[in-house]
């Protein structure tokens, strides 16, 4: 065998090549592919919104059961309010805001994942 190399070509070199639809049309026109994509996007928010929301029941549901399991700390007095009143007054809605804050903030990472996955097709 002899070192020297062959350069194989196609003869449908200069054939037109298919244009592809930017991934975007295909969301706009509906297509297959585009409810691919948004099915992706929502499935994704979706899985994000019932972690928020298993989370954030399992902390409210998760305080009466640690007040039952644990009745010395029924009578405790913060400030002159049980410890129950005084962590659903106070503790409660903050934990909320956290939620909902960080929610907000992955989802629209999400979103920048997904516009950044569109404009790359």
């Amino acid at each position: 065998m002899s070192g020297r190399r062959v350069v194989v070509t196609s003869p449908r070199t200069a054939a037109a090549r298919r244009r592809r639809y930017p991934a975007t049309r295909e969301i706009d026109e509906q297509t297959v592919v585009g409810e691919v994509y948004m099915r992706s996007l929502l499935r994704t928010q979706f899985r994000l919104a019932l972690f928020v929301c298993t989370v954030l029941a399992c902390v409210i549901g998760g305080l009466p059961l640690l007040f039952l399991l644990l009745p010395d700390v029924r009578g405790l007095h913060l400030l002159g309010v049980p410890l129950p009143w005084a962590v659903l007054a106070c503790l409660i809605y903050p934990a909320f805001v956290v939620g909902a804050w960080l929610y907000v903030r992955q989802a629209e990472r999400n979103e920048r994942h997904f516009a950044d996955l569109i404009e790359r097709k």
